[in-house]
């Protein structure tokens, strides 16, 4: 069984679109926990009327771990409560688990936007970077896929981490099981925070945000200002980017790109040691077969 953890507050109004894309779903193995951190308005009503399991959340770390704590599943998949799903994504994603045989994976992510220039800065700067940056620093946002006893292993999520706390959580479990970038799917996310904080600002943030992460480790004080329910705010929405704040992204996207890539070569260095390693046991094991076998004939 899968079990999806949902961590939610004040989500009445994008809560009810995923769970329909879940129920529409083809793979029907699964059960959903809604982690709902003391919502005010209908968000526990309408997860309640859909069936879900609901118990009392927090921010997403703590949210998450509490949802896991009434998971049936062997497999967890955590999604944020604002996204959508394409049809046969949970199909497609578990096939792709499988026959990769991961223990942990994120996937790539689009925008609920379809402004053209929106989705190339969704390109820019977060998919092809976490391709690039898969075998060496894995990401993952909005979507987790992990074997219940990896989860269980690494101790969940880390409740003191403010922020990106998805990233450290596969960072830490990559360690311990095999990490990997699922590319037969993507989820479509809402935009929300970047048109209400404003889509150079946000993505400035995040990217510093990534730097912070991998030099100095976990953000476990509030240096970004990053926070979980905003959304109500009476705030006028910007819609898209303009040509101006992309000409400023793209030199911040290439700096973090090159601070990355001495990473990148260690990680492929690694890598490559490891395939060399595994090949060499998998003959190993061969030839101690051949002769096993040949020892019983003779």
């Amino acid at each position: 069984m899968l079990s999806i953890v949902i961590p939610t507050l004040n989500e009445e109004n994008y809560l009810p679109r995923l769970l329909n894309c879940i129920k529409k779903q083809n793979f029907k193995d699964y059960e959903i926990i809604v982690a709902d951190a003391e919502s005010k308005d209908k968000t526990v009503k309408i997860a309640k009327d859909f069936g879900c399991k609901v118990v009392f959340g927090g921010l997403p770390a703590k949210g998450r771990n509490q949802g896991v704590k009434l998971a049936q599943g062997d497999l967890l998949l955590f999604l944020d409560a604002d996204v959508i799903l394409p049809e046969n994504f949970l199909e497609k994603s578990l096939r792709e688990f499988k026959v990769k045989n991961l223990k942990v994976a994120g996937c790539l992510l689009q925008s609920q936007n379809k402004n053209k220039i929106v989705r190339f800065v969704y390109h820019l700067v977060y998919n092809w970077p976490i391709l690039f940056l898969e075998q060496v620093i894995p990401h993952a946002s909005g979507f987790i896929l992990i074997k219940k006893d990896l989860h269980q292993k690494i101790k969940g999520f880390d409740e003191k981490i403010k922020m990106s706390e998805d990233h450290c959580y596969v960072r830490e479990a990559s360690k311990l099981g095999k990490f990997g970038i699922l590319k037969s799917i993507t989820i479509f996310v809402s935009p929300r925070r970047f048109e209400k904080k404003g889509w150079l600002k946000t993505t400035l943030k995040f990217l510093f945000c990534e730097l912070y992460i991998t030099f100095l480790g976990p953000v476990k004080t509030d240096i970004f200002r990053y926070h979980f329910d905003f959304y109500q705010e009476n705030k006028k929405l910007k819609k898209s980017l303009q040509i101006w704040e992309i000409i400023i992204l793209i030199p911040f996207t290439i700096f973090w790109m090159l601070m990355m890539l001495p990473l990148f070569f260690v990680g492929v260095f690694r890598y490559l040691k490891n395939k060399i390693k595994l090949k060499l046991a998998e003959t190993n094991i061969k030839k101690g077969e051949i002769l096993t076998n040949y020892q019983t004939k003779t």
